[in-house]
């Protein structure tokens, strides 16, 4: 009995810690073709989804037969998302990652062919009530959590390349760009962007209470069952629920309009690009650790200016793009146009900054990097607004599950990832036991 309660609860946490220690990311390319390859996923399966038609076709006389006939319908579409959508997802990001260049141009060939033959058929209904961009932004938003919740588990598996892991210091692999497009998701469809401004103080402090339970709530339940934690990642007691946390607080006290949010960000963001090369990189990519709480956080911390500066920007964006009133006559095609205008624009600012001012790096939200993160999830966001223009069909049922419990899946997810981890030893799981463990998962 004593040998049973001296044993470690986790006892591979350091052997866990160094698997995704030291990493340098993968290649923008790369990067670029995953961001890729998850939008088509979901709007191939849109396309050649009846969803709404079979929904529509079920018999309202008879409300028994009706709710049976809803039941059966609900299943049955939740299974077909989670093959057609989960499973080629998960797929892309383990077995068949060396594939991910190939895979992505195969889709982007097979979209394009789609396209291409029902051309003729969108003209037909060119005059018809077009979806809203905020159906697109409401997949992104999906697409954003499906991948995090996916990546959270397979990180911790050999079957996930070492290269999709966060990056130590500077570049980027595809789950360095997590918590950047949380940011960013949260900011396109804030009150803010909407500009709702008239929030009190009681209401400001209940929304952002959640972020800091969790954050505390992980904090306690990682120290307490000895869990592995990368330090460098964001800091000894810091994580992702307190930055998102710290930038609604920052948001709330300094309120800005949202016509001027785009500004401001740009000059938090140019303002702590000139402190990092004045010397702040070196001291967040070093170990050097005070003894006080910012020294013993400083990645989290001082990051923090960072996801502000992306969080006013994805502000102005959502502001101009999706919410502006005075926007509304304007035709969905504009928006589109402005939206892949601004997934080039943002890429080739990263790829720049990148280059020529500093590396990517999502350890201390640099300037490359908040671009980077625009780049990637207008990209995504472009290639989903092509899924309004042939079909008009509602999200779908996997969608809206998400949708409709979108914290709730991410807890859940962090939940079981923590239970796989502390019952499973992760690091010697064969491929097909990983992969079997990852779609029990899903």
């Amino acid at each position: 009995m004593e040998g049973l309660l001296d044993r470690p609860l986790n006892p591979n946490k350091l052997l866990k810690e160094q698997f995704v220690s030291n990493l340098t990311g993968s290649s923008l390319l790369e990067i670029a073709a995953l961001s890729t390859i998850v939008p088509v996923v979901v709007v191939l399966r849109k396309w050649s989804s009846r969803d709404n038609i079979r929904r529509d076709s079920v018999k309202k006389n008879d409300d028994a037969l009706a709710d049976h006939k809803d039941g059966v319908y609900y299943f049955s579409a939740l299974v077909i998302d989670c093959l057609t959508v989960v499973l080629p997802i998960l797929l892309i990001f383990t077995i068949l990652a060396e594939w991910a260049y190939i895979c992505a141009i195969s889709l982007v060939v097979v979209i394009s062919i789609y396209i291409l033959l029902k051309r003729s058929q969108s003209h037909l209904k060119a005059q018809q009530h077009l979806p809203s961009l905020r159906a697109d932004i409401s997949s992104y938003r999906v697409s954003v959590v499906l991948v995090t919740c996916l990546s959270i588990l397979a990180v911790d598996f050999k079957i996930f390349p070492r290269r999709y892991a966060k990056a130590e210091t500077y570049g980027s692999g595809i789950m360095d760009l997590g918590v950047g497009s949380f940011v960013v998701a949260n900011a396109l469809v804030s009150r803010q962007a909407r500009n709702i401004t008239s929030m009190r103080w009681k209401a400001a402090l209940r929304s952002i209470s959640p972020l800091g339970f969790l954050g505390f709530a992980r904090l306690i339940s990682t120290s307490g069952v000895d869990y592995q934690v990368h330090v460098g990642e964001y800091g000894v007691h810091w994580n992702f629920f307190f930055t998102l946390a710290a930038v609604s607080i920052l948001t709330s006290i300094i309120r800005i309009h949202p016509k001027y949010c785009g500004i401001v960000g740009m000059l938090v963001l140019a303002g702590y690009q000139v402190w990092l090369n004045f010397g702040l990189n070196e001291y967040l990519t070093s170990d050097e650790r005070s003894a006080d709480i910012i020294g013993q956080n400083k990645e989290g911390v001082y990051s923090i200016f960072g996801y502000w500066g992306m969080y006013l920007i994805g502000v102005s964006l959502g502001y101009f793009l999706f919410h502006n009133l005075s926007s509304k006559g304007k035709t969905r095609s504009t928006q589109v146009v402005k939206v892949w205008v601004l997934a080039a624009s943002f890429w080739i600012l990263a790829i720049i900054l990148d280059s020529y001012v500093e590396r990517v790096s999502r350890r201390m939200c640099n300037f490359a990097y908040v671009m980077l993160v625009f780049g990637q999830n207008f990209q995504v966001i472009s290639i989903l607004t092509l899924a309004g223009s042939i079909s008009h069909d509602k999200n779908l049922v996997l969608e809206e599950a998400f949708n409709q419990n979108m914290l709730g899946v991410f807890i859940v997810a962090n939940i079981l990832t923590g239970l796989v981890n502390l019952s499973v030893d992760t690091l010697s799981a064969s491929p097909l036991a990983a992969f079997m463990i990852l779609v029990a998962y899903t």
